[in-house]
């Protein structure tokens, strides 16, 4: 066997055997296959696909390809949730304390933001002392004693995807589903967790911009789940304005406070709610997940999900006084309002041009290495079916740069108003 015989069986369109899938993803790591041999093999699979089960074997290899975690000294089941990435996507810090406040475990790996997305390790990052690299034995101690944690990705864990995904996105390969539904699976594997609930987003500012190719995502990832012996759901959501009505790091981490204390966005509460209440019953907690979700709008009221977020704070050595009083976080210099120039209501708010809006304001990253500036981002003072008048305020921007005319007439041009009152987005669907 050898790596251009398995080229020529996907580029004809073939089925790649267990033991082709094994011998890439083992060479390549190893450095036997270089890179233009693999480029070429990611290209075959772009153009003909894979099967259900050439893609869990894929997944599966790639998951063995470094370190696994075992969380199995952890009583109960441990969940975990990802999203594939919006923007003002903040769930995590809401969900984790909300699920963990009704008994559940949740160990969460996160990432950084690059581009339109935010990252969830950016927006803790932005409360003073906050720890995000935790050993592998205090990462389980937390989970254990307080019943969340949320840390940066081991280093170690599944190095295939890390090298699959840099040669993915120089190649024109990051398009296709098996190769996404892999590389998002067999990190979620890897890190241990017996529940996953995945976050498949669609719309303007997702990766995935049309219904049908999230749907085709989540039934991918979810199939890989059932494969493997575990327990995935999957929540198809819009990302066709954004969620919430904060973007930006430390103004993110106000309106998580905001929903934890029962205020804040209706639509970022109710799909915190929607999930959190799966997770209970992925988690066996619950066996109905009407009454799993009553319970998490009553800890909502009661203050029990708040306490458990400054109880998660605290054990990360964040500093818990701004999350008692927000006020002490840092405000950007220039505040900029910005006003409707028509009556109408708004129909559409491109969650595209707001999140890069965010990231040249100073809230995001263009290059991996640039340094975010945690004050800056966006708050929006509308929503898609609100009324507005000419010359209402439609959305303020918080940035310490200068000259920012550009970036606020985008910001303008993604409100869509119209004549008439639309509907607003469509309800979750779950597959599982």
């Amino acid at each position: 066997m050898d790596i251009i015989e398995i080229i020529e069986h996907k580029r004809d369109g073939l089925v790649l055997s267990d033991e082709e899938i094994h011998y890439f993803i083992k060479n390549y790591v190893s450095g036997e296959v270089k890179d233009y041999q693999a480029s070429a093999l990611l290209m075959a699979i772009y153009l003909k696909g894979m099967n259900d089960h050439e893609t869990a074997v894929l997944t599966e290899e790639m998951r063995k390809s470094g370190d696994v975690f075992d969380l199995s000294d952890i009583p109960g089941l441990i969940v975990d949730k990802h999203s594939t990435g919006g923007v003002g996507d903040k769930v995590s810090l809401i969900l984790g304390p909300m699920v963990a406040s009704c008994g559940a475990r949740l160990a969460k790996m996160s990432g950084r933001g690059l581009g339109h997305t935010g990252g969830t390790l950016d927006k803790l990052e932005s409360i003073p002392g906050m720890r995000v690299i935790l050993s592998e034995a205090e990462f389980k101690k937390q989970v254990t004693d307080i019943g969340m944690a949320i840390i940066g990705q081991n280093e170690r864990l599944d190095p295939a995807d890390k090298k699959l995904y840099a040669l993915r996105d120089v190649t024109g390969t990051v398009g296709s589903i098996p190769l996404i539904a892999s590389s998002i699976m067999s990190k979620k594997l890897a890190s241990g967790a017996d529940c996953i609930l995945l976050d498949v987003k669609y719309g303007s500012g997702a990766f995935m911009k049309t219904l049908e190719d999230a749907e085709k995502l989540a039934f991918t990832m979810v199939n890989i789940g059932k494969r493997l012996g575990k327990n995935v759901k999957a929540e198809v959501t819009d990302m066709d304005q954004p969620l919430g009505m904060a973007i930006g790091n430390n103004l993110e981490i106000k309106e998580v406070i905001d929903v934890l204390n029962n205020r804040g966005s209706e639509d970022l509460k109710n799909l915190c709610l929607d999930s959190g209440a799966v997770m209970l019953v992925q988690a066996k907690l619950y066996d109905d997940i009407d009454l799993a979700r009553k319970e998490l709008e009553k800890n909502l009221l009661n203050g029990r999900a708040f306490k458990k977020f400054v109880e998660f704070v605290a054990a990360q050595g964040g500093d818990t006084s701004y999350i008692l009083d927000p006020s002490k976080f840092e405000v950007a210099k220039n505040i900029i309002p910005l006003y409707s120039a028509k009556d109408g209501y708004v129909s559409r708010i491109d969650a595209l041009k707001i999140g890069v809006s965010s990231m040249h304001l100073g809230g995001g990253r263009e290059k991996l290495d640039d340094v975010i500036d945690m004050s800056a981002g966006i708050i929006l003072n509308k929503k898609v079916s609100d009324a507005v008048k000419k010359g209402e305020l439609i959305a303020t921007l918080y940035t310490n740069k200068e000259n920012t005319k550009e970036i606020e007439e985008v910001v303008v041009s993604a409100f869509e108003i119209s004549d008439q009152k639309v509907t607003k987005n469509r309800e979750n669907l779950l597959i599982q």
